[in-house]
C-alpha cells in the first residue's frame, strides 16, 4: 500500500476520531485506523466497538491495500509534519514509512484482517436535518454528562417521535437522577422519523458525532438493526443502541400549580458562579429562598465558610426555602440562548422546571437536595 494525502484533510479526520480509537476496550487493534486504499480514495475506520466511523477522502494511490496503524501516533506525526503533502508507504511486515525527503517514520502497524467489522447498513430510511440543529440538540442532552451509574438510562440519551394534532416533533430526553432535560425540534408534518417507541442511544456515541457536525448543511439520521446512524457526505457513524427502558418522564416537565419567576439570565448565572465558590465534594448544595420580591442565596462550608447574595425579583407567593446543586442550574444557564429565563417552582420537594422565557425547545428540571 503508498499513498499520497494532503495533510489538512488528513489531520482533520485523525484529529476528530481520537475519542474512539483513545477509549479503552478489550480489543488492542481498536486504538488503530484502519486504512485502506482504493482506486484514488482512502477509506479510514474507527471504533470502540460500541460506536463505528467510516470515510472516505480523495488521495493519489500508487498501490492498493490495507493497514492498521496506532491512531495516536499517526495523528501526532501528521498533525506536526511540515509539508502540505503527507507520503504513507508500506513495506515489508508491516511496518509503515511516514515522511518524505527530509523526514522519515518507520512505525509498525496491525493486520488488518484483525480489525473489528463495523457494520455495513443498507437500505436506511433517511431523516434529513440541519447539521446545527442536530448539534444544540445534542449539546443540550450532554449537559447532563455521563456518570458512574451503568444504567442504560443514565448512560443514554432518550430519542423520540412526539405526534400530536398540530405539531410533529424530535425530542432528546436525558437524565443522571438528579436532572432531566428534554431537547424539541419541530419537524415538517410530512416528515416520517421511524421512531415508534423511541431508542436509546450512548452519550459517550452522541460525543463522538458532534465532532463531525458542521454548523451549517446537512445530515442524515436514520435507525437500523439496532443501530443509530448519521450520515454526512463521505463520512458515517454508526452507534450500537442501548438496551432497556427509559423511566416515564412526562409528569415531571409538566407545569402545574408553579411560581413562574422570571430572572435575567446573566445576573443569575454570575450570581450561582459565586455562590459556588465554596461547594465542595461534600458541601455541593446552596440554599435558595424565595421571599417577596427578592431571592436571597446563601452556601455554608464548615470546612471553608459561608457566604450569601441577594437579587430583586418579581414574587408575591408564599416563601420557598429550597436547596439546590448550583451546577445543575449553571450548565442549564450555559445553553439557554434567551436573555431572560423562568424559574417554575412549587416548594421545597417538588423538582424545579427552567426554560427560557422565549426559547420553549429546552426544558431543564432540577429536583432539590436535602442537607
Amino acid at each position: 500500500m503508498k499513498f499520497v494525502i494532503q495533510k489538512n484533510t488528513f489531520v482533520d479526520v485523525l484529529s476528530k476520531i481520537q475519542g474512539l480509537t483513545g477509549r479503552k476496550s478489550n480489543l488492542a487493534i481498536t486504538a488503530n485506523v484502519l486504512i485502506t486504499a482504493s482506486g484514488s480514495e482512502i477509506t479510514l475506520m474507527a471504533t470502540d466497538l460500541e460506536t463505528g466511523f467510516e470515510g472516505t477522502y480523495p488521495a493519489q494511490i500508487e498501490s492498493e491495500g490495507s493497514i492498521a496503524i496506532n491512531s495516536r501516533k499517526l495523528y501526532e506525526i501528521v498533525r506536526d509534519f511540515p509539508s502540505e503533502t503527507i507520503n504513507i508507504n508500506e513495506v515489508e511486515n508491516r511496518w509503515i514509512e511516514i515522511g518524505n525527503k527530509n523526514i522519515e517514520f518507520h512505525i509498525v502497524g496491525m493486520n488488518p484482517e484483525d480489525f473489528p467489522d463495523i457494520p455495513q447498513i443498507e437500505e436506511v430510511d433517511y431523516f434529513d436535518i440541519a447539521a446545527d440543529i442536530l448539534r444544540k440538540m445534542i449539546e443540550k442532552s450532554l449537559v447532563i454528562g455521563p456518570s458512574d451509574d451503568k444504567r442504560a438510562h443514565i448512560i443514554g440519551v432518550f430519542l423520540e417521535h412526539i405526534q400530536t394534532d398540530d405539531q410533529n416533533s424530535l425530542r432528546m430526553v436525558s437524565t443522571d437522577g438528579s436532572r432531566l432535560s428534554t431537547v424539541d425540534y419541530v419537524c415538517r408534518s410530512e416528515t416520517n422519523v421511524g421512531l415508534k417507541d423511541g431508542v436509546m442511544i450512548p452519550k459517550k456515541g452522541l460525543n463522538e458525532v458532534l465532532k463531525f457536525l458542521n454548523t451549517s448543511g446537512t445530515v442524515q439520521m436514520g435507525l437500523k438493526d439496532n443501530n443509530f446512524i448519521i450520515k454526512k457526505d463521505s463520512e458515517i457513524i454508526i452507534i450500537r443502541l442501548l438496551e432497556g427502558d427509559f423511566p416515564k418522564y412526562q409528569d415531571i416537565v409538566t407545569k402545574k400549580d408553579v411560581n413562574e419567576i422570571v430572572l435575567k439570565k446573566n445576573l443569575f448565572l454570575m450570581m450561582l458562579k459565586r455562590m459556588s465558590i465554596l461547594s465542595s465534594e461534600n458541601y455541593k448544595g446552596v440554599i435558595f429562598n424565595f421571599l417577596k420580591d427578592k431571592l436571597l442565596v446563601t452556601s455554608t462550608n464548615p470546612d471553608i465558610g459561608e457566604s450569601k447574595e441577594d437579587m430583586e425579583i418579581e414574587y408575591d407567593g408564599q416563601p420557598i426555602e429550597v436547596a439546590f446543586n448550583p451546577r445543575y442550574f449553571i450548565e442549564t444557564l450555559n445553553v439557554i440562548e434567551d436573555e431572560n429565563i423562568i424559574v417554575n417552582i412549587i416548594n421545597d420537594e417538588k423538582p424545579c422546571i427552567i426554560e427560557g422565557e422565549k426559547e420553549k425547545d429546552f426544558v431543564s428540571v432540577v429536583m432539590p437536595m436535602r442537607i
